[in-house]
């Protein structure tokens, strides 16, 4: 991998109608290359507004194969400000088989690789088990010309599993597109709780591998199409964590935000020299792990 990459992060709000939003993501991703990015990670399920507030099966329609139209369309944008470009992608596989897929392309333009959102939620104004089939791709870094990429999404962000399983398989920085936001009902404290609870375990996971995290989250308010619920209003926050959990970059909560991050990537091999915590796993003692629960 480069031993110095420039991020860059689009925390985006979004507009419709789709082909206007995704005009703005277009004009933002060049933005960041403009800025000198060499890598651009956008947000979870940016193309389109949050649909997973509500079931609803006219929303399968947003879905589509890969490749595809917005493959096609993020190709041409990668190929042309000549970045690697993370992006999330509602896929149409078959008939009644959808999943959350982000789609990672390399600096000329060619598809580097997916991967498919392996941990699936369903809770109120998420309810992403009825539009998603859980991922089968495992949890595979994809390797693009700057390095090897441990790519995941959202909801996976909170198991530690996953991010060492990409560790472990060379992954040089973790990488999660995101939508995340507070309901209406919740309270100044429990909106708190949360966001500090969502940037710990992930800076946790930078601490326990010894490696760079990349969150990029959406930001802005989206109403609930049934009027069931107030709506999301996605926290932003997107952040870069170095290998100690630093914050090396936090974007504001409520605003739209471009920017772009120098992180260096040598940074992994000299902390796990000093907390050598790949050395001192018990591996011979973990097993009860693939277990649901041990009692």
């Amino acid at each position: 991998m480069a031993k110095n990459i420039k991020v860059g992060i689009v925390q985006q709000s979004v507009v419709l109608p789709i082909e206007d939003n995704m005009l703005k993501l277009r004009h933002n991703i060049e933005v960041c290359a403009q800025h000198g990015a060499n890598l651009v990670v956008l947000q979870e399920l940016h193309n389109t507004p949050y649909f997973c507030q509500t079931e609803n099966t006219d929303m399968f329609m947003l879905a589509e194969p890969i490749p595809g139209p917005s493959t096609e369309f993020y190709s041409a944008i990668a190929r042309q400000c000549g970045i690697v470009l993370v992006t999330s992608i509602f896929e149409r596989r078959a008939a009644g088989v959808y999943h959350n897929t982000a789609v990672v392309f390399d600096a000329d333009g060619r598809i580097a690789g997916k991967y498919r959102k392996m941990h699936i939620p369903d809770d109120p104004a998420y309810y992403e088990k009825f539009y998603f089939t859980p991922g089968d791709l495992g949890f595979e870094p994809i390797d693009t010309s700057i390095g090897r990429l441990g790519v995941m999404v959202c909801w996976d962000q909170w198991y530690p599993e996953g991010a060492r399983l990409m560790a472990m398989k060379g992954a040089e920085v973790l990488i999660y597109p995101t939508a995340i936001g507070w309901e209406s009902t919740d309270t100044p404290d429990e909106k708190e709780r949360q966001r500090n609870a969502w940037e710990t375990v992930q800076r946790g996971h930078a601490v326990a591998n010894g490696i760079h995290v990349i969150a990029v989250n959406r930001v802005g308010y989206e109403p609930d199409p049934s009027g069931a619920t107030g709506g999301i209003t996605f926290w932003g926050n997107s952040f870069v964590a170095g290998p100690q959990g630093e914050v090396i970059f936090r974007a504001r909560t409520d605003h739209e935000e471009n920017a772009v991050v120098d992180i260096d990537i040598e940074r992994s091999e000299d902390v796990r020299r000093i907390w050598p915590f790949f050395r001192d796993r018990r591996i011979d003692e973990y097993e009860g792990i693939v277990k649901r629960f041990l009692i």
